[in-house]
């Protein structure tokens, strides 16, 4: 029979959020950020949803360890996390990699990024911790994975997405009995393992990890003393607790957060420039995958003092307008057209110029007549006027960086060398 409780479990777990990967995959977008700072959806960073899903599901503890090129992710998480109260009981540490444990060690994995802080995570002491990865797209109630943990007795709860089984070769994949107990954590296998009952199917490790406070910080000692870790959970800590402890699975669609119009449960890793294009784009459908409207489930952020966007301009091939497209605060589409695209914070478009399939980052400059088609511009841009991007494969590669399914990244710098 399961416990009753008489609080929510969350109360009483710190929720630590590990941010500090460079995103290499993300080409340029990432040349000047980590990648849960790269913005998304309109008004968000990708961190926004991790440490919203935290929020949401009642955890007042959180933590964040960044490393690689941190700077706008810190500026961003002082300026929309401030709100955490101690005299609520409430925190928010910020943890770089500060080389605390020596001077020539920074965080040498996610296992060490913990380990280096356990005194700051003692001096709250929480029952639970809740491990998430920092760069994941998605909507998820912990408290459910929480009482999963307890009730089930385990030493480490899992998260985890059923995937089509040859497709889960880039992910940490969990082998299971009939119950869910983990058998076998592999990380990316060439044959992953099938589901009891469903063998076309597997379990894909959403980097969420739940333990009990003290029994993490043994593992973490225990680890830190092996010369021979590489002090990583999927790699390290999991496998070892899988062989001599209990791991158990939790499956996302018990977790996972849908407003009613949502017909899938929506995780996504957008660590391509094919992947983060196309979930942003998904934003701009009548009915999208993952709701943003959702107000019982809020994405929190920058709340950013800004005008309302405008639309200026109503005559024939100067008509300011918009279809079926985001359009953030502070635009101004100034005799010109966005179909199906997402304009952030501050865009700024000239006369007869267009954009189809774009995804234009804070504070960018479209120049008059500029067409552009199939794009994600970085922030700050300036498109000279007149420039035509998506209508010439070979003249856009020889530009810009341009994806296998031929979505052009256009940077800054990219657009100097034009000159």
């Amino acid at each position: 029979m399961r416990e009753t409780y008489s609080q929510p479990l969350a109360r009483d777990a710190m929720a630590y959020v590990l941010a500090g990967g460079r995103g290499s995959r993300l080409k340029e977008l990432t040349d000047n950020r980590a990648k849960p700072a790269v913005y998304f959806g309109g008004k968000s960073r990708i961190i926004d949803f991790a440490l919203s899903n935290a929020i949401n599901s009642g955890i007042r503890r959180i933590g964040v360890a960044t490393q690689y090129k941190a700077h706008s992710l810190i500026r961003h998480m002082q300026r929309a996390w401030n709100f955490m109260r101690p005299e609520r009981n409430e925190s928010f540490d910020i943890l770089p990699a500060s080389q605390r444990v020596s001077e020539d060690h920074w965080y040498e994995g996610t296992a060490d990024a913990v380990f280096q802080n356990i005194d700051i995570i003692a001096s709250y002491a929480p029952k639970y911790m809740v491990i998430l990865a920092g760069d994941h797209i998605y909507k998820m109630d912990y408290e459910l994975m929480l009482r999963q943990h307890v009730d089930s007795g385990a030493d480490v709860t899992i998260g985890c997405l059923v995937v089509p089984r040859m497709e889960a070769t880039g992910f940490g994949v969990m082998a299971v009995d009939k119950a869910d107990t983990i058998t076998d954590f592999i990380e990316k296998p060439a044959d992953p393992p099938g589901i009891p009952g469903n063998e076309e199917m597997a379990l894909a490790s959403m980097g969420i990890y739940v333990f009990e406070t003290k029994f993490l910080f043994q593992m973490l000692q225990e680890d830190a003393d092996d010369q021979n870790s590489s002090r990583d959970f999927g790699n390290d800590i999991i496998p070892k607790i899988v062989k001599n402890g209990k791991a158990v699975a939790h499956r996302f669609t018990a977790s996972c957060i849908r407003a009613a119009e949502e017909i899938e449960e929506y995780w996504r890793d957008v660590g391509t420039i094919d992947a983060y294009f196309e979930a942003n784009l998904d934003l701009t459908d009548i009915v999208p995958k993952l709701d943003m409207y959702d107000r019982e489930w809020p994405i929190w952020t920058d709340q950013i003092i800004a005008a309302p966007a405008k639309f200026v301009h109503d005559e024939e091939g100067r008509r300011g307008m918009a279809i079926s497209s985001l359009i953030s605060q502070d635009c101004i589409v100034s005799g010109a057209t966005a179909k199906r695209s997402l304009l952030f914070t501050g865009v700024k478009m000239g006369s007869f110029s267009s954009c189809e399939e774009a995804v234009i980052l804070p504070y960018c400059n479209i120049g008059r007549s500029a067409r552009l088609s199939r794009v994600i511009i970085d922030s700050g841009v300036r498109i000279p006027e007149g420039l035509v991007v998506g209508e010439d494969p070979e003249l856009d590669a020889r530009r810009f960086r341009r994806s296998e399914s031929g979505v052009c990244l256009i940077t800054k710098r990219m657009i100097d060398q034009l000159v």
